[in-house]
């Protein structure tokens, strides 16, 4: 149980009583979002009562072992809770199935009292007790003009809310005020208030067993805490209390010879999960992976890549600079590793935990992986330098050397395009980032499905209206072929036109590339982003016959020529210089390309942009 021991020793070293900051929650504390706050003096007198704003709302409030897991019954918080466990009064302007409150009340107030007059009492809990036991509360909040009521019945009004919640079923919290003025009147707030509660819960625990995360004897729980991915979560981690389900059943007797994990290490562990996950999680869809180290340096972010990393660093100078070969990129790399490593201890682990909820009621650890900061580092670094391609850089307007973070790869294998972008299904999506984190950062092998999802997707441009979500496509394709080339050992291939290769496959692509922006120059300006060019509209096949079908787009190209007139030398010497690499019998063997045809399409299409640019500087090319 690693990540048991990593959360608790990361909860043992990060949890201070700090009032300004107490989301790395004390033992035996929760959270809820309250819509009433009450404040009294610290005789348990009213002063006055306020709503919450949502912005607000958070309240840091001390729950039982069966209140902070509370589902249904009857089981009241210590302290804070909702109108209809704190007010005494509460039928007299409440309706409905639950307006007799009598149970909920009594058992409330008896369970303060027992707070109140324990050696662990605090005078915040005396001045609330001795006020909740006049039974005022809802006339008060009435008179106050927080609570609205119907003018013939005197109940409740129906329609009316209080931060999108029924008035019945506001949630109250409450201010002390002392005559020490030194004191904190918030008692969400107060650390003092925190340590009584914890000793006071402590005394009443009596379930002394082994723990199965510390291997020492110690106070024991069996009810665990929920709110791990956000305060509305009710699914758990850990949970044995169903006894019809066959959760355990079938294995063991009980669910005392399942796990049992101590208290205070429950507390603890799952405090800080909710607290990191608050911190750095990241969510994707149903969801959520966290990264840290045991020092809580920061990480780089793994769904981006390293230039997204620069320029969200303030350390390094975020100008303009174009990034255009693969030793500046690597460089790059290297830079921002160095950056994070720098502030790391030697041996320092990284630890990354992606939990998920199929249902509503558990929670799965769908990974969990530790390395050392050197491995972490090594392997990241690796993939970013392995899958690096030529991309186009939208905001400077030109193409630079880049590597893909999770969200180019996952939408371009498995997204449609929405509102003219591309985007993957939440659920799909999510299971993607699974097996692509395991390729960043344990170095594992690039699974083959997404490869030939790029693959087809790449190789079907009609299926997408925008060119530029195709280009994403293409791209993220061309990087991933690299990434797969050196797993299966045949190479690397360069990040830009290679005039002395003669792969087949690669030269067909730049045959491809030839057709395309020849057509393209040929159309007038106006519809040169909206007419589809005859290589695109038959790439599909060239990709499956690329002999006939290239017959086919060499005839359509010869009209083009005629209107680019001289321009369109250039062209044809492109073409010719091409065949000229390939035999005869590579060129008429009609056998399906192999992927690398997507890479020379793309590097001899960035090669002829580029020389065009310096032929227009040059006066060769109007």
């Amino acid at each position: 149980m690693s990540w048991m021991n990593e959360l608790i020793s990361v909860y043992n070293r990060f949890a201070e009583c700090n009032a300004s900051d107490a989301s790395l929650l004390p033992i035996s504390h929760s959270t809820a979002k309250a819509q009433i706050q009450v404040t009294l003096d610290e005789d348990g007198n009213f002063i006055s009562a306020d709503t919450v704003t949502k912005e607000e709302a958070e309240t840091i409030i001390p729950v039982t072992e069966d209140s902070g897991t509370r589902s249904r019954g009857i089981c009241p918080m210590p302290l804070a809770d909702k109108l209809i466990y704190i007010a005494g009064d509460y039928s007299k302007y409440a309706v409905g199935k639950k307006a007799d409150n009598k149970d909920y009340f009594s058992a409330y107030i008896r369970q303060l009292k027992q707070w109140s007059e324990s050696e662990f009492s605090h005078p915040a809990v005396t001045a609330i007790y001795r006020y909740l036991s006049k039974a005022q509360i809802m006339c008060d909040l009435v008179n106050a003009g927080i609570l609205k009521c119907e003018n013939k019945t005197g109940k409740l009004e129906e329609k009316i809310k209080i931060s999108g919640i029924a008035q019945e079923d506001a949630f109250v919290r409450f201010c002390v005020n002392y005559v020490d003025l030194s004191k904190s009147n918030e008692t969400w707030k107060d650390c003092s208030l925190y340590e009584g509660f914890i000793g006071y819960n402590r005394s009443r625990m009596n379930n002394i067993q082994l723990c199965y995360a510390t291997g020492k004897k110690c106070l024991v729980t069996y009810k665990h805490p929920h709110k791990i991915r956000n305060s509305g979560d009710k699914a758990k981690l850990i949970s044995a209390n169903d006894e019809s389900g066959f959760t355990y059943r079938g294995r063991f007797k009980n669910k005392e010879e399942t796990i049992s994990v101590g208290y205070e290490a429950s507390q603890k562990m799952h405090n800080a999960l909710k607290w990191l996950i608050a911190r750095q999680g990241m969510s994707f869809g149903t969801m959520t992976v966290v990264a840290w180290t045991q020092t809580l340096e920061k990480l780089p972010d793994l769904t981006k890549n390293p230039i997204d990393w620069k320029e969200e660093d303030d350390d390094f100078d975020n100008n303009e600079v174009v990034i255009d070969s693969g030793q500046q990129y690597k460089e790059l790399i290297q830079q921002m590793i160095f950056s994070y490593r720098s502030k790391l201890k030697p041996n320092t682990k990284v630890m990354i935990m992606a939990v998920d909820a199929a249902t509503t009621g558990r929670l799965s650890i769908a990974m969990y992986a530790e390395w050392e900061e050197s491995r972490f580092y090594h392997n990241l670094e690796r993939w970013h330098t392995e899958t690096a391609t030529l991309r186009y850089n939208r905001k400077k307007n030109c193409n630079e050397i880049c590597s893909f973070g999770i969200y180019d790869i996952a939408n371009s294998a498995y997204g449609t395009e929405q509102n003219e972008r591309l985007v993957c299904d939440k659920n799909v999506f999510s299971k993607v980032v699974l097996r692509l984190f395991s390729c960043m950062t344990e170095g594992t092998s690039l699974p083959a499905d997404i490869m030939m999802c790029l693959y087809y997707n790449a190789s079907n441009p009609s299926a997408y209206e925008k060119n530029y979500n195709h280009r994403q496509v293409l791209e993220t394709a061309c990087g991933m072929i690299r990434k797969m080339n050196i797993e299966k050992k045949k190479g690397v291939i360069s990040l830009a036109y290679d005039p002395n290769e003669t792969n087949r496959s690669y030269l067909f692509g730049c045959l491809l590339a030839i057709a395309d922006k020849a057509e393209r120059e040929a159309y007038e300006e106006e519809d040169r982003n909206k007419r589809v060019t005859t290589a695109r509209r038959y790439w599909n096949r060239f990709s499956q016959n690329p002999y006939q079908t290239w017959q086919r787009i060499e005839e359509h190209l010869n009209p083009y020529f005629d209107k680019l007139k001289e321009k369109s030398v250039y062209y044809q010497v492109q073409i010719q210089k091409i065949m000229d690499k390939m035999t005869l019998e590579s060129f008429e063997k009609n056998q399906t390309l192999e992927p690398e045809y997507l890479i020379g399409y793309h590097h001899f299409m960035a090669y002829m942009y580029s020389e065009n640019k310096e032929s227009r500087k040059e006066g060769k090319i109007e």
